[in-house]
């Protein structure tokens, strides 16, 4: 393959994200150098509004991953992925009124942190060690997917890439803390947005106009999107992705640590969910450029596939590839998509890092040292960052052996995110399920989750169910071509033409659903947990959405939970007041001597304000 190197101007584009990057570091580590607190280190004081917050959760998760490999999935599998559309709408629906206002309510850092709450200890350190796991493994990806991508494609020196990544992340996460990251990601993510519309404009308008793209995408069968087929084993359907994708994004964003962190730095509840239905308007963006990237790449290699001609060796390469040659007379364009598509691994590692500092600190450190001060906590937090850093871009080693990057990436957050989706769900839902169901729910979800994914690993789906649509290579030079055909499966056990063959999407539902099952099956073998000893604030009985009509069906299914003590029930569904002082105040499990952090209620806006929290901090 010809090695397309880059100029002058495309390393002065590309090096310009990592000194910008830096400097926002660098300025909110001299701005914020006296409020040197871990509370502000680690969620921004709790006063983010939702801008910002908003454009960073969109860019931590359209990753890299995103940039290259979604249009390398619509190139080879047409763009059934834009049904993702219908699946990045649920996911927001419940996370914005299911989970984050149990996590904002309570007032909690980590949202591990919840789990000792409402169930104890050792199920709070067995979620917070699967999450760093999680975490660890994903970032790994993250980071060493497109470097080897765009070293084989332009030249770029992977692991001086790889290096540069987890170097400047590392740094401005250590020096300013949860607002550099947020601050960060949005110039990161106008960065992403503006490198996807370069590649749009100049890609449709080389295909003679968008007319003609879509009118080749049909042609090629690339339009198929709506497919219905409730066949499991498929890769991608309407159902595997509006489902499977569901259960999939609501682990990353519905109990991720670090969305809800972001959420939970925002002054109001009200901006919190804000930031994430403007997030929707962004993700909708994201995915509709990165579909559009793929059409347009198949209308310009329609007649010679690269992927298959040999010209490149892996379909993470297809973006770079054809950025390359699209740009090739005009300097300084390919670095902008370099820098497009390590944008989005940047803000990804350092939302990564400041999350697993957050939860490690949050759950061990302060766990065993209570009572260090201000100073320590956030001399350790930013050590925490620096060793993060060191892991993740170590880890990235690893990520040679997970193949394509969208599906190694949604697979990892499908193993582990998946039943971790399922222990939140069965302390916030099952009023009645108690810790040795949560444990032993978060334990059958993991081996269900594993068992399947480690499985296809070994044994791979047949062909009939993943192989790409058609590629032509009817135009290419006739001594680069090469045959692909199917590989030859050697024997194989019965269970992987079933089991192992379920599309990579379906992980996180089997994790979650086998979590939950298991949950709350052992919890009633076990004697289920009494209503009374939990509080109100730490679960949402939305069966009370199906029993509104009768008061005595709404105390039967919140399982003797004291809501409508009082007028509190009514208060909670109405965003109204939760008394200081009273029987609803919660408890921190950590400090029993201390009330925990619950943020105040302002009558005037009905809503939650985190200023109510910084007062009883520093009571």
């Amino acid at each position: 393959m010809e090695v397309k190197n880059f100029e002058v101007w495309d390393y002065v584009v590309f090096a310009a994200l990592f000194v910008i990057s830096s400097g926002i570091g660098v300025f909110f580590a001299i701005r914020e150098r006296k409020k040197a607190t871990s509370r502000e280190f680690l969620v921004g004081g709790r006063q983010m509004t939702f801008g910002p917050v908003a454009l960073s959760l969109t860019a931590s998760f359209m990753s890299a991953v995103t940039v290259l490999g979604t249009p390398a999935e619509v190139y080879r599998f047409g763009a059934s992925f834009i049904v993702f559309f219908i699946a990045y709408a649920f996911v927001i629906i419940f996370t914005s009124e299911l989970f984050l206002p149990v996590f904002y309510r309570s007032g909690i850092t980590s949202t591990y942190e919840y789990l000792q709450l409402r169930f104890n200890k050792p199920v709070r350190y067995a979620a917070t060690a699967i999450y760093i796991l999680q975490t660890i493994l994903y970032t790994g990806v993250v980071v060493y997917a497109p470097a080897l991508a765009l070293n084989q494609v332009t030249g770029f020196d992977l692991w001086g890439s790889v290096f540069a990544t987890g170097i400047v992340c590392t740094f401005y996460c250590t020096l300013g803390g949860l607002k550099a990251v947020v601050w960060t990601d949005a110039f990161q993510m106008v960065v992403m947005t503006v490198g996807f519309l370069t590649v749009l404009i100049r890609g449709s308008a080389d295909a003679g106009g968008l007319h003609n793209v879509l009118e080749q995408s049909a042609n090629g069968s690339r339009l198929n999107i709506f497919d219905f087929d409730v066949d499991p084993l498929r890769r991608h359907t309407f159902w595997t992705i509006s489902v499977g994708g569901t259960f999939t994004w609501l682990g990353i964003y519905g109990v991720n640590q670090s969305t809800i962190q972001r959420c939970i730095s925002c002054k109001t509840e009200k901006h919190a969910k804000l930031a994430l239905y403007f997030n929707l308007l962004g993700l909708w963006v994201i995915l509709a450029c990165a579909v559009f990237s793929g059409l347009i790449m198949y209308s310009h290699f329609k007649d010679c596939d690269p992927w298959t001609s040999g010209i490149i060796s892996a379909p993470d390469q297809l973006m770079p590839y054809f950025v390359m040659e699209l740009f090739a007379t005009m300097p300084g364009l390919p670095g902008l998509f370099v820098a497009c598509a390590f944008s989005g691994t940047l803000s990804t590692v350092a939302a990564s890092i400041n999350a697993l500092a957050t939860v490690t600190f949050e759950d061990f450190v302060k766990s065993c040292f209570p009572h260090l001060s201000d100073k320590l906590s956030t001399w350790m937090s930013k050590g925490l960052c620096l060793l993060f850093g060191v892991i993740c871009t170590s880890m990235a080693v690893a990520a040679s052996l997970l193949g394509s990057v969208v599906q190694a990436a949604l697979s990892i957050h499908g193993m582990c995110g998946g039943p971790m989706l399922g222990l939140f769900s069965l302390g916030i839902l099952f009023p009645f399920v108690n810790w040795k169901g949560a444990l032993g729910g978060l334990l059958t979800g993991i081996i269900l989750s594993f068992w399947v994914a480690i499985g296809a690993l070994i044994y791979p789906a047949p062909t009939s169910k993943t192989w790409p649509l058609p590629l032509s290579t009817d135009q290419c030079v006739p001594s680069n071509v090469t045959e692909s055909v199917p590989p030859l499966l050697s024997s194989r056990p019965a269970i992987a033409e079933t089991w192992y063959a379920l599309s990579y999407l379906y992980y996180s539902a089997v994790g979650c659903l086998g979590c939950m099952a298991a949950g709350v099956i052992i919890s009633f073998a076990t004697g289920h947990q009494k209503g009374k000893d939990i509080q109100p604030l730490l679960i949402r009985p939305v069966c009370n959405l199906f029993c509104f009509w009768s008061k005595k069906y709404k105390t039967l299914c919140s399982c003797g939970v004291q809501h409508d003590s009082g007028t509190e029930q009514e208060n909670l569904e109405n965003g109204s007041t939760w008394k200081q002082g009273d029987e609803s105040v919660l408890r921190n499990g950590l400090r029993r001597e201390s009330l925990v952090h619950v943020p105040g209620y302002e009558p005037k806006d009905k809503n939650y304000d985190n200023m109510a929290l910084e007062k009883i901090t520093h009571f």
